[in-house]
């Protein structure tokens, strides 16, 4: 009788999970997945976003399971690895097919061209088989490495290593500007390219995401809501933790500036999200607006968004679900054009 009971209080507690939506799915690259549209980005559950406590960061992982969410990005630094392990932990909790995506290079330091070898990379590889609890990697990319090492065919060929001894299944790069993606895709075993792309963040849609589809190179969008901003609950009186990248990364003093708000000056970027919201649908919040807007983008495979808690999760998914907004893309795309474009569009 416990027995029945105790699974009953399961079952409550997995619908209490769930929102009622239907997730879509699309191909990622040739690699015969079908991931959904909209991903999870397991940043915050590391470190750099304030403190996430082990069981926000659980109910985070379990609630985008539990709506459909099936690939899980994650990266070796985010907090010295404590993402990956809780990731490992979500790996090791389910019977469900899940892709998960982890990052290397970061952990240079310094972090230069030269360190982009064998030794290194594997180094880092292996810790993390070791952190997720997995024998081989399913998507390994590279994390954001200087721009020499991305025309470089030495940089493949040692990828193409990792996958001939089975401890990467695909690669790819993540990258902080369209050149370095350019860059990366004129290799063929090149199956992914992740960027910055959102409403303030638009450059890649421009010739990359052609160029990209004609390669059948899949596309991670990243940074979705410009850290935050796109949801329209900031104001020119929001704080942030000193832990966070939003306090102490403003004028890029830890790592590139185009991570945090997306490079936008927070006042510039306020101002836009006042005239985004004039464009809001009916049963439609910013933070779908903003990521629907990005799902827009057939070339896209998945959208990131990360979440500190279980209500940030479930308000990242309903954008799957939602009608389309072809309508609306020149309105939104105005916005860029009249008040972000001529300081960001060049420098990414």
């Amino acid at each position: 009788e416990l027995k029945i009971y105790s699974k009953k209080l399961l079952v409550v507690k997995s619908s209490f999970n769930r929102l009622q939506i239907k997730m879509k799915y699309r191909d990622f690259s040739d690699t015969g997945w079908k991931t959904s549209e909209i991903g999870l980005g397991c940043w915050a559950i590391g470190s750099e976003w304030g403190e996430v406590s082990p069981k926000d960061a659980r109910e985070v992982l379990k609630t985008s399971l539990d709506n459909g969410v099936n690939f899980f990005d994650t990266a070796d630094v985010y907090g010295d690895g404590r993402s990956e392990k809780f990731v490992g932990e979500l790996i090791n909790s389910t019977s469900e097919k899940i892709f998960v995506a982890t990052k290397s290079g970061r952990r240079l330091n310094p972090h230069t061209p030269e360190g982009y070898n064998f030794k290194n990379i594997e180094k880092f590889i292996d810790r993390s088989l070791i952190n997720l609890r997995v024998d081989c990697i399913d998507l390994l990319q590279l994390h954001c490495p200087p721009s020499e090492i991305c025309p470089k065919k030495e940089t493949y060929e040692m990828m193409d290593e990792f996958v001939k001894l089975g401890k990467i299944a695909n690669y790819g790069v993540s990258v902080e500007k369209v050149s370095e993606a350019m860059d990366a895709i004129q290799f063929p075993n090149v199956k992914s390219i992740q960027i910055i792309f959102n409403i303030f963040r638009q450059k890649p849609a421009e010739i990359f995401f052609k160029e990209a589809a004609k390669r059948g190179v899949g596309i991670i969008a990243r940074v979705p809501l410009a850290s935050g901003l796109l949801t329209g609950k900031m104001n020119l009186r929001s704080k942030f933790p000193s832990n966070d990248h939003r306090n102490y990364n403003i004028n890029g003093d830890a790592f590139d500036v185009g991570e945090t708000f997306s490079g936008v000056s927070f006042k510039t970027g306020l101002e836009a999200v006042e005239r985004l919201k004039s464009l809001i649908p009916d049963n439609y919040s910013l933070a779908d607006l903003a990521l629907k807007w990005i799902l827009m983008h057939d070339e896209v495979s998945v959208v990131i968004p990360g979440a500190k808690n279980k209500s940030q999760a479930l308000m990242n998914l309903k954008a799957s679900d939602l009608k389309e907004i072809s309508s609306l893309l020149p309105a939104i795309n105005a916005v860029y054009d009249d008040l972000i474009k001529a300081d960001i569009h060049s420098r990414w």
